[in-house]
């Protein structure tokens, strides 16, 4: 196969596993929502949860891959499996160390991580010690998904996606199957909020045994003797400390959400998380499955010094990446309201709760093509061993956003944060693009320019449509949630006929690959 060919099946196999792991997604993030509602247990869950988290999308997917691929790729290709491998266990054998170390400290000094996260907690006593608890109960998951992550870039490199993309999906059932079986013995808030907690540790270990049989199947020890600390650790290392800022931005910008959002009312923590959630499910299906594939590619070619080869597959991945993208942010933007509603109105979640997340889901979802855009371009730095360029632009982002943030949280409260969480995504990626540019000069940008802006016409076009369907066939208060969903569904799918319509009046060449990615079969270089 062509390098798009193998972009493009990979990005199937890691869209599909993605689909099913943010159905489950949905279906914990129903139940929390149903047993702990917008408050005081949801809000410390929540921002507890926000570190183990975090270190998921840093390292599962980012930093710790978009790190070690192009260093491990680099070895098979010039020295040979056997000293591939051998990187790959003194890599594991480090993580675990450092690792180790970081969740004993973290465990100790969590009431000061609780504080620097969420310092509005301070003066609310319950809160603030139920969060250290939650912490320190949820701590030892960074471990685990460390290694994890590090099995994935693993297997990625060797062309093995589907486990490492259904890892999240085992996550998922370890929490709903917690908080299902703590509440069938007890009523207490507390108790089942703990039950959750555990319920995450579960879910990392689960993760972990499921690469292992995919590892041995490629003949990997994990056993054998090797060298400690291998040379080819020191380049892992040289890019992955500055990674953490450069892939990691959006996930550092939203922990700056969740502390200030912590000095607005009670439940503001809520909204923006449950928001988050509804704009993670394209982002995960489509921008981090097109990002995850494209590495190991874009590696290949960096590996092999072909710039040209480099080039086309990234200005094929920015072109679907964004063709997909567009539409997925004007349906989201037509279909919030029902949307929150079908999935997250009931017990302790109300109708108050459903327009402040509704509005919050507005706001970032101005930001989600820049977000997805951003995690193609900063794969060819790392792909490139460049990681002054996305650090650079990732400080300035970060900047930003604290700078706006602080703007528009008093006028807006939450939605300012969301908002802002956006701003500084699109500064990321245009300071990247200008950077990329700079760098490799022609990427053909012509292309990219009017492939983008027949997407920008086909979204606003579909989503002016699903939006007309949705006042006429979805009344605010109207019907049960069973015709709530049937008609929802029904203006996705005239959503999606418009979409598909418009891209064939328009003779748009990116959707033969959407077609493609989801049969998973070759298409034409």
């Amino acid at each position: 196969m062509t390098e798009k060919e193998q972009v493009t099946r990979a990005a199937g196999i890691v869209g599909i596993s993605t689909l099913l792991s943010r159905i489950f997604g949905f279906v914990r993030d129903i139940i929390i929502a149903a047993f702990f509602g917008a408050g005081l247990h949801s809000d410390a869950f929540i921002a507890a949860f926000r570190i183990p988290n975090l270190l998921r999308r840093l390292f599962a997917e980012g930093t710790l891959t978009i790190a070690f691929i192009p260093i491990f790729t680099r070895h098979i290709h010039q020295e040979g499996k056997k000293e591939a491998f051998d990187l790959a266990r003194s890599a594991m054998f480090m993580l675990f160390v450092i690792l180790s170390v970081i969740v004993i400290l973290g465990i100790i000094f969590s009431p000061m991580i609780v504080e620097a996260i969420a310092f509005g907690f301070k003066d609310r006593i319950e809160q603030f010690e139920l969060t250290v608890l939650l912490t320190r109960i949820m701590f030892p998951y960074a471990l685990l998904i460390s290694l994890v992550a590090l099995f994935m870039g693993i297997l990625n490199t060797l062309g093995h996606f589907a486990a490492p993309a259904l890892a999240p999906v085992l996550l998922n059932i370890a929490m709903i199957l917690a908080v299902m079986i703590v509440s069938y013995f007890s009523a207490d808030t507390t108790v089942r909020i703990i039950g959750l907690s555990c319920g995450v540790l579960a879910g990392g270990i689960l993760q972990l045994v499921l690469q292992v049989p995919y590892l041995l199947k490629e003949g990997f020890s994990f056993f054998q003797k090797s060298i400690l600390v291998h040379p080819g650790l020191k380049q892992v290392g040289r890019l992955m400390l500055p990674a953490v800022l450069g892939a990691g931005v959006y996930q550092i910008n939203m922990l700056i959400g969740t502390f200030l959002a912590s000095l607005l009312p009670t439940g503001s923590i809520s909204y923006l998380y449950y928001a988050d959630r509804l704009v993670q499910f394209p982002l995960g299906i489509f921008a981090i499955a097109i990002a995850t594939a494209v590495l190991p590619s874009l590696s290949r070619h960096a590996s092999a010094g072909d710039m040209n080869g480099l080039k086309s597959t990234f200005a094929y991945s920015f072109k679907l990446i964004l063709y997909i993208m567009l539409p997925s942010i004007a349906g989201l933007i037509a279909l919030r309201d029902p949307m929150i509603s079908l999935l997250l109105e009931r017990g302790k979640f109300d109708q108050y709760a459903v327009l402040m997340t509704s509005d919050a889901l507005l706001y970032y979802s101005s930001g989600i093509w820049a977000t997805a855009a951003v995690s193609i371009v900063v794969r060819v730095f790392y792909a490139l061993g460049d990681s002054r360029a996305p650090v650079t632009a990732a400080v300035i982002s970060i900047l930003a956003n604290i700078f706006v943030s602080v703007i528009l949280m008093v006028p807006m409260q939450h939605s300012g944060l969301a908002l802002a969480t956006s701003i500084a995504s699109t500064i990321n990626l245009a300071i990247l693009v200008y950077m990329l540019r700079k760098k490799l000069g022609s990427l053909g940008w012509r292309s990219i320019i009017f492939s983008t802006a027949k997407s920008v016409i086909i979204s606003l076009i579909m989503g002016m449509v699903v939006w007309l369907a949705a006042v006429h066939a979805i009344p605010p208060g109207k019907g049960g949630r069973m015709i709530l969903l049937i008609r929802l569904f029904g203006c996705i799918g005239i959503g999606l006929t418009s979409f598909v319509g418009l891209s064939m009046v328009l003779k748009m060449e990116e959707l033969k690959d959407v077609f493609a990615i989801l049969r998973r079969k070759k298409i034409s270089a």
